[in-house]
């Protein structure tokens, strides 16, 4: 039986990065992304959105990224695969589970002064400046080259390709 397992999300942050370290020494960080779709209702002659929350959690030299420059509000695009947790209320006894992201590739999308943080800043002619992912040994999943891997979502280009026409360049001070 053939399986396939992959998520790519775009969304903002709705709570700073909570980061921790397990006893190995490896950083987790937990994050949740707000996800809007928009459309139109013909039948009321308007406009309508839906927002879904998700949880992601990060491992690595993502988690710490995640920790040290994102805060709430800010564009990120995350890549990895689904997961389910599962529990016993202790309240109830009963059998609960949640569907979750693991982050396998974290992307900053925008500028600095996007979200919660930052100093102003942000790209000319509405490419993102924030193009650049956390390093290639942080990610246990498949790799893209750091940059072969720009899907087009409506807003400039993602991964560590270099800036195309209007796009921000070497303005950023990430160390990555």
């Amino acid at each position: 039986m053939a399986s396939f397992n992959r998520v790519i999300l775009m969304g903002n942050l709705t709570r700073d990065p909570q980061v921790r370290y397990i006893p190995s020494g490896s950083a987790v960080a937990e994050i949740s992304l707000a996800v809007n779709r928009t459309w139109f209702d013909k039948q009321t002659n308007s406009r309508k959105e839906e927002v879904t929350f998700v949880d992601v959690t990060l491992w690595g030299r993502d988690a710490e990224v995640a920790g040290e420059y994102l805060t709430k509000g800010r564009s990120v695009l995350v890549e990895g695969r689904l997961s389910l947790d599962t529990w016993d209320d202790k309240a109830t006894g009963q059998k609960r589970s949640k569907l979750k992201v693991v982050g396998e590739r974290l992307v900053m999308v925008g500028g600095r002064g996007e979200g919660g943080g930052g100093q102003g800043g942000g790209a000319q002619g509405g490419a993102s400046a924030g193009r650049r992912s956390a390093p290639a040994e942080s990610s246990p999943g498949p790799e893209y080259g750091g940059g072969d891997f720009a899907p087009d979502y409506g807003g400039g280009s993602f991964g560590g390709g270099s800036a195309g026409p209007g796009g921000g360049g070497g303005d950023e001070d990430v160390p990555f």
